[in-house]
């Protein structure tokens, strides 16, 4: 049995790779926040959201496939919790009773499988009658395979047979094996048989003429004796202990997968749970193609300030369709970074499959998501702060693909501007030319302007918008830059008051 949630075709794997920039994602884009709310404080949980959010997919039909179970998750809320307490409580069993599956004797073997088979029987009854009751309320194409699977492999007669099996392997009348004598007179080829049992009378029974057998009994006190008879029995149904111990792993392999693949759909619904007592919006992004581009959404706002502040915050409007560059200027404490940062968490969020904190979102895919932020210097720096940010985009440089995307937060302003400018240029252009998409926050004025002044088709100027009273909206707006970034309003908005 197959789960199949997370892709169509394939297991979702807890042991590949995170990107090679795992760290700086988590740091510049305050990923910890988003897993944190989606976790619960699980830590189970906020290793499978980290996982399938940094790991996203690459193929806008595998997006549309995670959306579609979402939204089913989103519908149905309660069954799919109910879904999930079944595998947690396989594992909450599966601690009592799956010792003796560790045995290097037989018969523990058995008996522990047999335990385990009977607990797991009892837990694919339930997901049988959630399937039965409930599978015609989802419509997604993962859901609706996962429930016809159900229910076409855990029909009435599997649950009549495997009940029948296990109370045979019991061995309530005790275990009928063959042997024959091999070399040495020792016993060899031993064989389980099935248990002889007559449907006579008791008269015609005891009436009957015996069959010619011999038979010998333990004394009780026979300790050597018990233990002869133990390893007779132990390899009589050494095979069959082992095929019920592989068939037990493999039911507990299927809720194990269960449990992993749900797990990204409760912190789904987890994170929603949290944004709509809010009423902050969210909506389903519609993914395009890497080769293209398309970056344009309506209400975009950073989900992790939202969490921190506990209410909705502002967001943008921009269509920056067509273009790969989008440049971002404007007053201090403006909402740049909030900005930077809130694309880029929609970035990873949409491909992943996930709802993105937007009215409407929709934007290419990018083989890989790369942050250069500007960092507080402090006394592990081994060089200068111009030199860190350097090797940091060298190293950025030596990992990214084509239609990969690249954010800017105030990069290379650590030495002065017509050198910042002349670098940031530069590093710009040649991964415009690599078809990387960018988005440069910046104070560089000379080089902000520069690009505005080319008038490229491909680029897009945005500034952060102040109101004459220095008030600042936190809106982005089409615009071009400005030699000031208000620095005065901060220093009377300090000292003045």
């Amino acid at each position: 049995m197959k789960v199949h949630l997370m892709y169509k075709d394939k297991d979702f794997d807890m042991q590949q790779d995170l990107p090679v920039n795992e760290k700086e994602l988590m740091q510049d884009l305050e990923l910890d926040m988003l897993f944190n709310a989606m976790s619960l404080g699980d830590d189970f949980l906020f290793e499978v959201t980290k996982k399938s959010v940094l790991s996203g997919l690459k193929d806008p039909e595998a997006i549309k496939y995670r959306q579609d179970i979402v939204k089913d998750c989103l519908k149905n809320a309660s069954i799919v919790r109910e879904i999930y307490s079944i595998p947690m409580e396989s594992i909450k069993n599966k601690r009592k009773n799956w010792l003796g599956i560790f045995s290097r004797y037989p018969g523990a073997i058995l008996s522990s499988s047999v335990r385990m088979l009977q607990m797991f029987v009892e837990l694919l009854k339930k997901l049988k009658s959630i399937a039965d009751e409930h599978a015609g309320k989802f419509e997604s194409e993962g859901f609706t395979v996962f429930f016809a699977m159900i229910k076409r492999e855990l029909d009435d007669e599997y649950f009549t047979t495997v009940q029948r099996h296990l109370k045979n392997l019991r061995f309530s009348d005790g275990v009928l094996i063959s042997a024959r004598l091999g070399k040495g007179t020792e016993g060899a080829g031993y064989i389980l048989r099935k248990s002889y049992k007559t449907t006579h009378s008791w008269i015609k029974r005891v009436l009957s003429r015996k069959p010619s057998s011999y038979a010998f009994y333990i004394n009780p006190r026979d300790e050597h004796g018990a233990i002869a008879l133990s390893q007779l029995r132990d390899r009589g149904i050494n095979l069959v202990a082992n095929a019920l111990a592989q068939s037990a792993d493999h039911i507990d392999s299927f809720f194990e997968m269960l449990k992993i693949e749900l797990s990204f759909y409760i912190g789904c619904l987890n994170l929603y749970g949290q944004l709509v007592p809010m009423e902050a919006p969210v909506s389903f992004p519609v993914p395009v193609t890497a080769g293209g581009r398309r970056h344009s959404f309506h209400g975009l706002y950073d989900i992790c300030l939202a969490l921190v502040m506990k209410k909705k915050v502002t967001g943008n409007d921009v269509n920056a369709d067509g273009k790969s560059l989008v440049l971002i200027t404007g007053a201090n404490q403006g909402g740049k970074s909030t900005f930077l940062r809130s694309i880029g968490l929609a970035q990873l969020m949409m491909q992943s499959g996930m709802f993105v904190p937007a009215e409407s979102f929709s934007a290419n895919i990018c083989e890989n998501l790369f942050t250069h932020y500007k960092r507080e210097e402090d006394a592990a720096m081994e060089s200068g702060k111009l030199d860190e940010e350097l090797k940091r985009m060298s190293d950025i440089a030596d990992n990214i693909t084509f239609n990969s995307m690249v954010l800017f937060n105030e990069s290379f302003a650590a030495t002065n501007e017509r050198e910042g400018s002349e670098i940031a240029g530069q590093i710009i252009n040649s991964l415009l030319y690599k078809h990387i998409k960018v988005f440069f926050v910046t104070h560089l004025y000379e080089f902000a302007h520069a690009f505005f002044k080319t008038k490229k088709e491909d680029s897009i100027s945005l500034r952060a918008e102040r109101q004459r009273n220095g008030v600042r909206t936190f809106k982005l707006i089409e615009a071009e830059p400005l030699q000031t970034s208000y620095g005065n309003d901060l220093y009377k908005n300090i000292f003045e008051t």
